[in-house]
């Protein structure tokens, strides 16, 4: 019979896990990065209230892609005369873009973002946010299948198309440093580095290249075309509109927190940063409109495209850089969301769990 060998013995005077020696959390030593009390979510009291405000709103906006009927996209598409083969272009390029897009925001927040956070009611936040990029994608899929695309030409445009891959790579040079299991916050280079990947993904990726994005599609509903894929949009743009206003509020508050990082010579990069945004988004624009389709084209494009990089900027404090005025008055509408719809057709836009409603 073997001898039966001892169990090694456990090291008692090993540092513990957690340190309780630590005492309790003061809500005053609670940052965006470098705070205390990360380890756990202890949300009372709550410090960072805009964070619990946004895991509110998008539970209370909750929606899936099956609950929105794509019968009439079906028969429009299936039809040999109802959309021209411009308008179908512009469709796919826009969906070559979205489908690849969201799983990079969600690469982002889970690989890069989660880890570094130290604000409890944000890390809460961001895990809503990473369902809600889930959700997404499972919608681009759903359009592609309900209008039966070959989701291999889709999912790959980013590899074979220059003005999305490009966009793309801009995006992704910036998770190189902060993606290295070896990095950590706590220094003024590497915190100055955090806070551009996050101005680059709030500012740039989900405030310019998602939008103009968006407004393509919106072009299609007041059309009466596509209108299913339309509401599915909608619905991803209103997730996405709280997605850029939290990293809005979380590059702000940054800026309260630890306001040596924000530099004039930071201000200039982020500044740059952007132009170099809109300038891909050009490019992409004018792929997506080579001859222009009901009314929209490449140069109205540019100009929207200028205007909304000098909202984005506005918000964090920096001076606008083109002064180009709004070309698309109509996305306001798309935005706000007021569209009235029979509740017995379609699922109101507007609708919110039962436990969320004023009574």
């Amino acid at each position: 019979m073997e001898p039966i060998t001892s169990q090694p013995q456990t090291n008692i005077t090993a540092k513990p896990i957690i340190d309780r020696s630590a005492g309790r959390v003061d809500v005053n030593k609670r940052k965006i990065i470098n705070g205390e009390g990360a380890d756990v979510v202890q949300l009372w009291p709550i410090k960072h209230k805009f964070a619990w405000d946004a895991y509110n709103v998008g539970n209370a906006n909750h929606w899936l892609p099956t609950e929105i009927s794509m019968q009439l996209d079906i028969e429009q598409w299936r039809s040999q005369t109802f959309l021209t083969p411009d308008e179908r272009h512009a469709l796919k390029m826009v969906l070559g873009f979205f489908t690849t897009a969201d799983s990079i925001a969600a690469n982002n927040l889970v690989l890069a973002f989660y880890k570094h956070i130290t604000s409890p009611e944000a890390r809460l936040y961001l895990l809503r946010q990473a369902y809600e990029e889930a959700i997404h994608t499972q919608a681009y899929q759903y359009i592609v299948e309900s209008l039966g695309l070959d989701g291999t030409e889709i999912f790959n445009m980013y590899r074979e198309v220059d003005a999305i891959y490009d966009k793309e790579e801009f995006i992704l040079s910036f998770n190189q440093g902060i993606f290295d299991p070896n990095f950590k916050t706590g220094t003024f280079v590497n915190d100055q580095k955090f806070l551009e990947n996050m101005c680059v993904f709030s500012l740039i990726m989900e405030g310019i290249f998602f939008y103009s994005s968006f407004a393509v599609i919106f072009g299609f509903q007041r059309q009466n075309k596509l209108v299913g894929s339309a509401e599915q949009i909608q619905y991803i743009m209103r997730d996405e509109s709280t997605h850029m206003n939290f990293g809005i509020d979380m590059i702000n508050t940054i800026k309260q927190e630890q306001p040596e990082l924000w530099t004039p010579t930071f201000v200039e990069r982020v500044t740059n940063l952007v132009r170099k945004a809109v300038e891909l988004e050009y490019k992409f624009a004018v792929d997506v409109f080579p001859k222009g389709i009901f009314g929209l084209n490449a140069e109205g494009f540019k100009q929207y495209i200028e205007h909304i990089a000098d909202r984005r900027l506005s918000r964090v404090g920096i001076d606008p850089i083109y002064g180009t005025a709004n070309p698309f008055p109509w996305m306001s509408e798309a935005v706000d969301l007021n569209k009235e719809k029979n509740f017995f057709e379609t699922r109101v836009t507007e609708y919110k769990t039962g436990g969320t409603l004023a009574w």
